[in-house]
């Protein structure tokens, strides 16, 4: 049984215009603006956006098959981890979050009971402060929660970068972590450094391994994290929050 609409070309065609017409901070500025217009087509009661609260009739369905909120822009993994950390009630203190979707940025910007810290290295993303994931400046034991997502696969000398996760990480705090998993080993070459090498074997021209859950697991573990995967299969909600299975999660904690 197919739960979503077809691939949405329309969706693309007018993402692809918009951007060829206006500055890109003007639109990013303005996206919740400019998404109105479309997203009022997919207004309806069978599927709700967990972050942005709004009740669609369906979710934009992407070429690559993930699920897009027409309203805020949230993928399937970004509402997964909105549930987690609420659920997991990790949205306290100090929060140290890497290259934030623009979705959650701006729902953790306004969430008053945290002190919200988002890095953007290369200025690709809405974030305040600019940090090197192996050089963090700031104080030992400073965050209650970091969210490291889809960051771990981007860097070199990934086990400097878990040093300094365990540095700033205060004692009992919690790092939500996911990358693009595989099964068996991880897998990476150091040789392997032109961006069209690197899309050919690691999916992605700016990657620079894959992981599997089990092996970063264990990188972890080896950096004193005590690690959990959580595993999510197929549930009820899946259909009406948009969410896409099997998925898994790490949680390292100090």
């Amino acid at each position: 049984m197919k739960w979503y609409n077809a691939k949405d070309n329309m969706y693309n065609s007018i993402k692809k215009s918009l951007k060829s017409i206006i500055p890109k901070q003007f639109l990013i500025k303005n996206e919740l603006f400019f998404r109105i217009f479309y997203g009022v087509f997919y207004l309806g009661k069978k599927h709700q956006c967990n972050i942005c609260k709004k009740k669609l009739r369906a979710f934009v369905e992407l070429e690559n098959e993930d699920l897009l909120c027409p309203f805020c822009g949230s993928l399937s993994r970004n509402r997964r981890l909105w549930k987690l950390v609420n659920k997991d009630h990790a949205l306290k203190g100090n929060v140290l979050h890497f290259s934030p979707s623009r979705n959650l940025y701006r729902r953790l910007k306004k969430t008053q009971k945290i002190n919200y810290f988002s890095s953007d290295f290369e200025n690709e993303f809405l974030a305040d402060y600019k940090f090197d994931i192996t050089k963090i400046p700031q104080e030992n034991e400073t965050f209650d929660t970091i969210i490291c997502y889809h960051i771990l696969e981007h860097i070199t000398d990934d086990k400097k970068a878990m040093t300094e996760l365990y540095r700033v990480l205060k004692p009992n705090g919690s790092i939500y972590i996911q990358t693009p998993f595989k099964t068996g080993d991880i897998y990476e070459d150091d040789s392997i450094v032109l961006p069209e090498e690197r899309l050919k074997h690691f999916g992605q021209d700016d990657h620079v391994r894959i992981y599997s859950a089990d092996g970063l697991k264990t990188r972890l573990e080896k950096n004193d994290f005590h690690v959990k995967k959580r595993s999510f299969e197929r549930k009820d909600d899946d259909f009406y929050f948009g969410f896409k299975s099997p998925e898994t999660v790490l949680i390292a904690n100090r």
